[in-house]
């Protein structure tokens, strides 16, 4: 069984992006589910070879602050979480990518828990940071 902390607050997550690990964000039912699992291809029905994750560490092109791409990537899988799953934090081995271009992680190690309050939180920053729905090209 997996011990990991639980985060209560956006900021704590930011303190997650060291130099030396690149973490990653699962809404599932959490690491003891997911140590025997690998994630399927919903339309496809394949299965795929690691988890499915999304990248927390910000792209080298983002010129804004972390807190703000950390709250935009927590805010876009937020309807992931259900009564079944909750968001957490891993590391791990990119071993390919899905087919929406997502990483796939194997050998993954548990980091930390979000409480509701952060997926909250990434929603109000979100919300204030973005020009949500916003397309390029188009007049909003």
């Amino acid at each position: 069984m997996y011990r990991i902390r639980t985060l209560d607050e956006l900021d704590e997550l930011v303190t997650l992006l060291g130099p030396d690990q690149s973490p990653y964000l699962r809404f599932s039912a959490g690491p003891d589910a997911d140590a025997t699992e690998s994630s399927v291809d919903g339309e496809s029905g394949c299965l795929l070879p690691g988890l499915s994750v999304n990248p927390l560490r910000p792209e080298p092109w983002w010129t804004r602050p972390a807190v703000q791409w950390l709250a935009r990537q927590v805010r876009q899988y937020a309807h992931l979480e259900d009564a079944s799953s909750y968001a957490w934090v891993l590391t791990g081995e990119v071993v390919g990518h899905g087919a929406d271009c997502e990483p796939l992680v194997a050998g993954m190690r548990p980091v930390a828990a979000l409480d509701d309050a952060v997926v909250e939180e990434a929603a109000a920053v979100y919300r204030v940071s973005f020009d949500v729905g916003a397309r390029p090209g188009t007049d909003r």
